[in-house]
């Protein structure tokens, strides 16, 4: 079966987190394609095959005779999806020999264009899977799943030679709550790469540090027709605090190594107010001096409008593994001779996001990220080809080849 097959297989079955949830997995759907994966696993001859109480799979494939001193190769994919544009069964369309032009995501009105998303000009040719404009497609990560998958049936069935491939998949990435539940020892490897970046290619070691934070502000609701000296309105707080944040410094407007705020929930009225945000950089130091800024301006206002007024509450979420994978560079190197050996340019870029291989990277498991061929990740233009999941497939067979002979 080919990459493309089952990636429609696998996103037929809807996996949306539940952010709201306090249990892992946060959605019992993500049992669903659990299952179906394990058995599938058994059928190509995995073994030691484990699905948790909290649906984390894993499973393994001996390394082939003589080749049992080499590393312990893991390859990590996420079964949830996130849970926008998840209302209803997703239905992919696909388009053969795409010709690089504007194109209708069905009868939705949305049209996917190289004007918007330059790449798409490089698929001219391809088998183009897209959404019908009603959903997201899902390939974040079944696409990584996909080509797992098929790693896994080529090295069996053309008998590859290799060392011991460990196999998970996570439950709970696009929420970040599930991988303190992973289970280093079950998986077992020396080294291991998540499949769950973009374009082709991409070879990726150095994400966000990240951490959210909570604006509690309280405020003073009285009739506006006796307000004088005595209201303090909440919204209005909202708002200083935001404007106290610099203009140019959001998602809209970073990319590469810049960092942002990203504001991304709020409610509130007179009495009242919320402010949710994501703060996010790849430099410690600056990661540092943004939480910091936010801290001041809480005193700031406090100051201004009474203690207790605005109460901050700052959780970090995950930190750049830069400083691990750097120990371990071969993962990156041998991750591009393997690129280079099946005509793909490797691209070392930064993360503007995490992954599970962040927090399992600081736990002792180095985990850099590969990407799966997919785009436009998290909405209805959401995309990706069969070429392009078939070159990222041929990549892993080359480096697992590479680290059946690599000394540890």
């Amino acid at each position: 079966m080919k990459a493309y097959e089952r990636l429609l297989k696998y996103v037929a079955i809807n996996t949306p987190c539940d952010e709201t949830s306090n249990t892992t997995p946060s959605s019992k759907c993500q049992f669903d394609l659990a299952n179906l994966l394990k058995d599938e696993m058994q059928s190509l001859g995995v073994s030691d095959i484990h699905l948790t109480e909290h649906c984390f799979l894993y499973g393994k494939l001996p390394a082939t005779k003589g080749y049992e001193n080499a590393p312990a190769l893991g390859f990590i994919a996420h079964i949830d999806t996130v849970s926008d544009y998840c209302e209803h069964a997703i239905q992919p369309v696909i388009t053969e020999n795409y010709n690089g032009k504007d194109l209708p995501l069905g009868s939705s009105g949305l049209i996917l264009s190289p004007d918007m998303f330059e790449h798409l000009k490089a698929l001219t040719g391809h088998t183009l899977i897209t959404t019908d404009g009603t959903t997201i497609l899902g390939a974040d990560d079944k696409a990584g799943i996909a080509e797992i998958m098929t790693l896994v049936e080529h090295l069996q069935s053309q008998q590859i030679p290799h060392g011991p491939i460990c196999i998970a998949f996570t439950p709970d990435e696009e929420i970040g709550t599930g991988i303190s539940l992973f289970d280093i020892d079950l998986l077992d490897a020396d080294f291991a790469y998540t499949l769950d970046g973009s374009t082709e290619g991409n070879l990726q070691y150095e994400n966000f540090n990240a951490a959210s934070a909570s604006f509690d502000i309280h405020g003073v609701s009285v009739h506006p027709g006796s307000a004088k000296d005595t209201m303090v309105n909440a919204c209005l707080l909202a708002m200083e605090i935001n404007n106290l944040l610099p203009s140019q410094e959001t998602p809209r407007d970073t990319a590469g190594y810049e960092g942002f705020y990203h504001l991304v929930h709020m409610n509130g009225d007179c009495g009242h107010a919320v402010l949710n945000y994501i703060i996010r950089d790849h430099d410690n130091y600056a990661f540092q001096n943004r939480k910091n800024h936010l801290v001041s301006i809480a005193e700031q206002l406090n100051a201004k409008w009474g203690a207790g007024t605005v109460e901050l509450c700052i959780t970090d979420q995950y930190y750049n593994m830069k400083e691990i994978i750097e120990q371990n560079i071969h993962l990156i190197e041998n991750a591009k001779k393997a690129c280079e050996k099946v005509g793909l340019i490797p691209n070392v870029s930064p993360i503007r996001g995490g992954t599970d291989g962040c927090h399992l990277s600081f736990r002792g498991l180095p985990c850099p990220d590969i990407g799966t061929g997919a785009h436009a990740y998290h909405g209805p233009y959401e995309h990706i080809s069969a070429q392009s999941m078939e070159k990222v497939v041929d990549m892993i067979i080359e480096l697992v080849k590479i680290y059946s002979t690599f000394s540890k």
